[in-house]
């Protein structure tokens, strides 16, 4: 494997834009069940919160060492506050459109002995306003970044993500997604798409072999107009499919601890990489030795350029 490409790595500019959340955990222990109801009765011990969705791949693409700015929306509360405060810690550039009439989306989770017990989500989709707002922000900061990193989570930030393509895309600035949902061609015209195994069912139907894999990737890839479309597939690795070709890498053979946020940290190494130029194969396997390692840490963590760089030694 090569160098880590860290020196590059600190000039990149990724301008992230996307759904984003704010990940609240509880640990507590349990030591009884309620009188109330049959459910365990946890006494919260410490509370920690993390910054989730589409700012968690710009948390990701700062642990890396790049140049991350984050623009979305949050409401006017105290979960917004915090957002902003954590970005902020993380080197992250935040230009938040922060709406009263927009709740901050967050999801809870209450723990006990390291095991998820409970999970509460508030969120609510944008007003039309709040979303011209979010559009003028993205305009104003395209021409300052290499490339341009859509966070879909269905939350509705992205709800007018045809229009933002083709901005980022008349400005010259490559543009990756990571998608949501089986209606694909709201992502017409980006750079590269990066479904994961799941999600790639859902728009292409489920396959019996490599083969027709290949087929229908290269299919949806053609009829997207995508540079590249990369198919993460958990215990099976990635693979990238291009006009060259398919191309695979296997899973790095981690212990998987926790999954969530996974697809954040690929996505993050992803457009580091591609915006200091290196070829998608090679940002693929960064990409993939990344995920391989955030797996094996609770919640939505990040990988750091010395973790990476010590893969690589």
């Amino acid at each position: 494997m090569k160098p880590f490409p860290a020196e590059a790595i600190a000039r990149a500019r990724v301008l992230v834009v996307g759904d984003i959340m704010l990940d609240r955990y509880w640990f507590g222990e349990v030591e009884r069940i309620s009188p109330e109801a049959p459910v365990p009765v946890v006494r919260v011990a410490r509370r920690e919160d993390r910054l989730g969705g589409a700012a968690n791949v710009a948390r990701n693409i700062a642990a890396l060492g790049g140049q991350a700015t984050l623009v979305g929306i949050v409401g006017a509360d105290e979960a917004g506050d915090s957002i902003g405060r954590l970005a902020g810690q993380a080197g992250v550039r935040a230009d938040l459109v922060a709406d009263a009439e927009h709740p901050t989306t967050l999801k809870m989770r209450v723990l006990g002995r390291q095991q998820q017990l409970l999970r509460v989500d508030f969120e609510q989709h944008p007003a039309p306003a709040t979303l011209d707002d979010l559009d003028s922000r993205l305009a104003r900061h395209l021409a300052n970044h290499d490339v341009v990193v859509l966070s879909d989570y269905a939350k509705g930030t992205l709800e007018r993500v045809e229009a933002l393509i083709s901005q980022a895309r008349a400005a010259g600035v490559p543009v990756l997604v990571d998608p949501k949902g089986d209606d694909y061609v709201r992502y017409r015209g980006a750079t590269l798409v990066t479904p994961n195994r799941l999600e790639m069912q859902q728009a292409v139907g489920r396959w019996n072999s490599e083969s027709q894999l290949t087929e229908r990737a290269q299919r949806l890839r053609t009829d997207l107009d995508l540079e590249a479309l990369l198919v993460t597939r958990s215990e099976q690795g990635m693979t990238l499919f291009t006009a060259a070709g398919r191309e695979h890498v296997d899973a790095q053979a981690h212990e998987v601890f926790d999954v969530s946020g996974a697809g954040d940290t690929v996505l993050a190494t992803l457009a580091a990489m591609r915006a200091i130029g290196q070829p998608w194969v090679d940002a693929m396997s960064w990409a993939n030795r990344a995920g391989g390692i955030v797996v094996g840490k609770l919640g939505t963590s990040v990988v750091t350029a010395a973790e990476l760089a010590g893969e690589s030694s």
